[in-house]
């Protein structure tokens, strides 16, 4: 099984960063910045790397709001507010943006609402529905529980 991390990034001005996919022969989608756990790290170290080298980012980890597991990868969704970020491809780098045949990544903020998160077509389906049934209750994602503190609620799909 694969263990996967993502970031769900806060600005201060109410927006959620996501990355426009746009693949050949796809139709575009979005996703949190994120990506695989390599060998000897633990989920935050990783997070942290893939968040310099997809958006050249700084965060401060506030929790661990979902994970996901589908029996062949496990994703876990940290909710963070950035410190710096870019969308710069200079600043950015990681096998992502060294091969044409992925597509590009572009940096997409959001404003923090579930149309908007609706309209990007946010992908895994798993998160967005969690992410609008909160939005539409009008919660406040800081204040959900932090399932670092041993709490269970993985979802599978």
């Amino acid at each position: 099984m694969t263990d996967r991390v993502r970031a769900l990034l806060i600005t201060p001005d109410s927006e959620l960063l996501t990355i426009r996919r746009i693949r050949p022969g796809q139709e575009p989608y979005s996703v949190l910045p994120g990506g695989g756990v390599e060998v000897g790290e633990n989920l935050e170290t990783a997070l942290a790397r893939e968040l310099r080298e997809e958006i050249a980012a700084t965060a401060d980890i506030h929790s661990l709001l979902l994970i996901l597991d589908n029996r062949a990868d496990r994703q876990y969704f940290y909710l963070a507010r950035p410190r710096s970020w870019s969308a710069d491809p200079a600043d950015r780098d990681g096998p992502e943006f060294s091969d044409p045949s992925r597509g590009s990544y572009e940096l997409q903020p959001i404003q923090l609402t579930a149309g908007a998160a609706a309209a990007v077509n946010l992908k895994p389906e798993l998160l967005t529905q969690f992410l609008i049934s909160h939005l539409n209750a009008s919660a406040d994602l800081f204040a959900l529980p932090d399932l670092r503190t041993g709490q269970t609620a993985a979802l599978s799909r």
